[in-house]
């Protein structure tokens, strides 16, 4: 075979004038918002929008796209504006293909234009079509004026892509919120199925300088939308972290546990040596009181292989415990009932996280274990009043659309509608038991309070009623009638949810769910 040289094909080569341009544009796009802004960023600690990548992504697997854009609206921009102020590529994280948006704030806050819009959107389309993890770092002003102003602004900007906002969760979405992002980055953290915050960034619609005006009077960055509001109070981010590099890391992490798309089974990890010895542990860490609470992540680190267990929204809902892990290798997401808060009592906050927990799982075929020691629902004004009766219904129908294996383990208590919403009665594909479990309509000491009501009963009287109401919620019972499938000793949990998970592997689809959840919203 003969192979031509570029001068054999044209004899006059290509010119230094185009060879020198094509350098000064490429030193241009990485030279970024110039020195002085740079200087200050790293002065700050804070890593600017090439340097997320190169951190992020494996030593020489990044390659751009859109290096050369710059503003299209407005002529004199056009030198000011490299990159256009969003840097966007495809690079692989751990041998595997990621798409990647990082903005560069040093480069007209990384605002949202014509030109960058086209970009992500590019990248956006590539990485679903094709079949990888999207990961957006998130740091933005908003909308680039005057670029949007006017009827034109709008027209050419804004919706031009009806799927800019759509998720059908095919490949995972992953944010890190690493400054003020406020605008489209706002809208894809949101949408993201994982969201990291750094501590000192702000997620909002709008600037506080803009919320101010708008309310008339000032607001403060933090009070609008700082990490403790997003992880305590909406549960909008996941993990909060204290610098640029360890919320990549977590980034990192999250995409370990999930397939690459939704047509894949989730990765496989070695089991790390010893993870087998701590589910002995078991029976000291379940107080033999009832009425003593206990610490369900031990629970849950005894079972699961040593060193996976990766909670998100620790801060958030904390009567429920959500976390990724491993069981033998295999990634499993764990949903489970913390009666350090409100004695493991769900409130609407813990639904909601689980609504989306089991939203994600479903959507990337990741098998559900629920851990189980509730009591029921708080109750009360302040639940009707955040739509509590939806909030629950949410949960339940969310559980029922699950299609991936599905496997729960009584503990302790499960009360009422929250026995049905943790996998009781068939809403999962095995329920087990440990023999401390009680099962029953409610907490027997609430019941005979209730069956009571209104009438003077001596206090021998209500003691014997108790007694009787707390034998009959004994795991006996409901093992009798075959309404759990087993009863196990606690420290067999590991292997028997190991085995139950090899019982219940989706053999006909290569371990593929359904999907029903893939276009559930993110935050409702």
């Amino acid at each position: 075979m003969v192979v031509k040289t570029l001068n054999e094909d044209n004899p006059a080569g290509i010119s230094s004038h185009q060879t020198d341009e094509l350098h000064r544009r490429t030193q241009r796009a990485l030279a970024m918002g110039g020195e002085t802004k740079l200087a200050r960023r790293k002065a700050s600690g804070l890593l600017n929008a090439r340097e997320r990548i190169e951190y992020f992504v494996d030593q020489g697997s990044y390659i751009e796209t859109g290096m050369l854009g710059v503003s299209s609206v407005i002529p004199e921009d056009r030198q000011t504006t490299p990159a256009d102020g969003k840097v966007a590529g495809f690079a692989r994280v751990d041998g595997r293909q990621v798409g990647v948006v990082s903005n560069d704030f040093t480069v007209k806050g990384s605002s949202s234009s014509l030109t960058n819009m086209k970009k992500m959107g590019h990248v956006k389309r590539v990485a679903t079509e094709r079949g990888f993890p999207l990961v957006f770092f998130g740091e933005s002003s908003g909308a680039r004026m005057p670029d949007n102003m006017g009827s034109r602004g709008m027209g050419s900007l804004l919706g031009n892509d009806p799927q800019q906002y759509v998720r059908h969760r095919e490949t995972p979405w992953a944010s890190a919120i690493l400054g003020q992002c406020y605008g489209s980055s706002a809208w894809y953290a949101c949408l993201s199925d994982f969201t990291v915050m750094r501590k000192g960034s702000t997620l909002a619609v709008a600037s506080p300088a803009l919320a101010s005006l708008a309310i008339g009077q000032k607001v403060e960055p933090e009070e609008l939308g700082g990490w403790k509001l997003h992880s305590e109070v909406t549960g909008l981010v996941d993990c909060v972290t204290d610098t640029d590099e360890e919320a990549i890391d977590l980034v990192k992490r999250f995409l370990s546990y999930l397939p690459s798309h939704n047509q894949e089974s989730p990765p496989h990890a070695p089991v790390p040596e010893g993870s087998h010895e701590a589910a002995a542990k078991l029976p000291q860490i379940l107080p033999e009181n009832r009425r003593r609470v206990y610490e369900v992540r031990k629970v849950i680190n005894a079972i699961v292989d040593q060193d996976s267990f990766f909670e998100l929204k620790p801060r958030f809902g904390r009567t429920a415990v959500t976390a990724l892990a491993r069981l033998d290798g295999r990634t499993v997401g764990i949903v489970a009932n913390n009666p350090m808060g409100k004695a493991g009592a769900l409130d609407v906050p813990a639904c909601e996280k689980i609504t989306r927990f089991l939203v994600m799982c479903d959507s990337f075929n990741i098998p559900i274990i629920m851990l189980v020691d509730t009591p029921g629902f708080v109750i009360g004004i302040e639940g009707e009043r955040m739509k509590a009766p939806g909030k629950i219904m949410n949960f339940m129908t969310a559980l029922q659309m699950c299609s991936v294996p599905k496997l729960s383990v009584i503990m302790r208590k499960s009360y009422g509608q929250a026995y049905l919403n943790m996998g009781g009665g068939r809403n999962s594909d095995e329920v087990a038991a440990w023999p401390t479990a009680e099962v029953s309509f409610m907490d027997p000491t609430y019941s005979v309070q209730v069956v009571t009501w209104g009438r003077e009963v001596d206090q021998a009287t209500q003691d014997k009623l108790r007694t009787e109401m707390e034998r009959d919620s004994d795991v006996w019972g409901i093992a009798e009638m075959y309404a759990v499938q087993a009863v196990i000793a606690p420290q067999e949990t590991r292997n028997y949810l190991i085995r139950m998970l090899e019982v219940h592997e989706l053999r006909r689809t290569g371990g593929i769910g359904k999907h029903h959840l893939a276009t559930w919203p993110t935050t409702y």
